[in-house]
Formats: structure tokens, sequence, C-alpha cells
């Protein structure tokens, strides 16, 4: 009640299909993989340049040039979404 925001003010229904439930982000929390990326210095400071960034949206696109960045991102993906074994077509 106390926060100036909430995740409702800044998703729009067009946003609601990349919402990550709570019970998923947790998930991040407990990686033992991305705990070891965190502890890269590099790694923590391509974070909060991006936090602390006005216009995230074109510092993300720079990041993505970035493979340890993109490599971190991949580590969340797969641990918010992963992989559907049996979705995958046999070579």
């Amino acid at each position: 009640a106390d926060s100036p925001w909430s995740v409702e003010d800044i998703l729009t229904e067009d946003d609601e299909q990349d919402r990550v439930p709570l019970q998923k982000l947790k998930l991040l929390g407990e990686s033992e993989e991305l705990r070891a990326m965190l502890l890269n210095p590099h790694l923590r400071q391509l974070l909060l340049t991006v936090d602390q960034a006005e216009d995230k949206s074109s510092l993300m696109k720079k990041y993505m040039q970035e493979p340890l960045f993109v490599e971190f991102a991949d580590c969340c993906l797969r641990i918010v979404e992963p992989p559907e074994k049996e979705n995958i077509l046999p070579e």
C-alpha cells in the first residue's frame, strides 16, 4: 500500500503474457548456476548499469550483443522457462 507503484501499474494486458509467475522468479534465487554467474564483477556492473539507466530498452539492445550478458539472460530463461523435451524434434 505504501509502494509508489506496482507491477499492475506498468503492465498492460498485452504485456501480461510476458509476466513471470512469482514461483518461477523464486527459482532464480535457488539456482547455483545463476549464483555462480553473479560472482562475476563485470556482469554485476552490467546489471547495475541497466538497473540505473533511464533508457533501459536501448541499453538492453546494446547489452544483448555482449556475450556475458547473453549467457546470463539465457541462464535466467532456462530457469523460468525450461525447454520442453517432448516438443524437441529429432535431428
